[in-house]
């Protein structure tokens, strides 16, 4: 199923579309490349059980380009995802992960296309006031990334066994 949801970048249209069990094989090729490696070592998305799952907290988008998947996107309600990751939260938020998948499709602009399109797409439903992401404290490259978006640092925090920042577009911020 197509996503309405593109963006033009001079003759190429990033369109998000919903991932799925047919995506396996390159989400798993994705999970082994350096980059995405070295920004989430410790993650394990069990994609053979998530791609089959729909839960209504949460969208897995594939980006594209001309048909070519470059990235992947996950937007989930942190107050309702059900590993509870987020832990006690406030009611009426979202949380974005987000990467390119192909270390030849970065600094194309691709990934700040890609963050445009899931802070309207978050932004669309009227009750979300804000959005969260948690890159790895020791991702500046990361920090600078959603700063630019206007993301402000909240706090550090440990997920798992990783220390992370946590960052917030509040919807006034991302509206002016």
């Amino acid at each position: 199923m197509r996503i309405d949801i593109s963006q033009q970048r001079g003759a190429e249209v990033i369109n998000l579309r919903s991932a799925t069990s047919d995506d396996l094989d390159l989400l798993r090729y994705w999970d082994e490349q350096p980059h995405i490696k070295a920004s989430e070592p410790n993650d394990d998305w069990g994609w053979e059980i998530e791609l089959n799952r729909n839960p209504d907290w949460r969208e897995q988008l594939i980006a594209e380009i001309g048909g070519r998947a470059i990235g992947f996107i996950q937007i989930i309600d942190p107050a309702r995802e059900d590993s509870h990751y987020w832990g006690d939260i406030a009611d009426n938020l979202r949380a974005i992960d987000i990467w390119i998948g192909q270390e030849t499709d970065l600094g194309k602009g691709y990934g700040t296309q890609m963050m445009q399109l899931a802070i309207a797409r978050c932004f669309a439903d009227p009750k979300v006031t804000a959005i969260l992401i948690d890159p790895l404290a020791s991702n500046t490259r990361a920090h600078r990334f959603y700063q630019r978006f206007g993301f402000q640092f909240i706090e550090e925090r440990r997920f798992g066994s990783d220390d992370c920042f946590v960052y917030s577009l509040n919807r006034r911020s991302w509206s002016a």
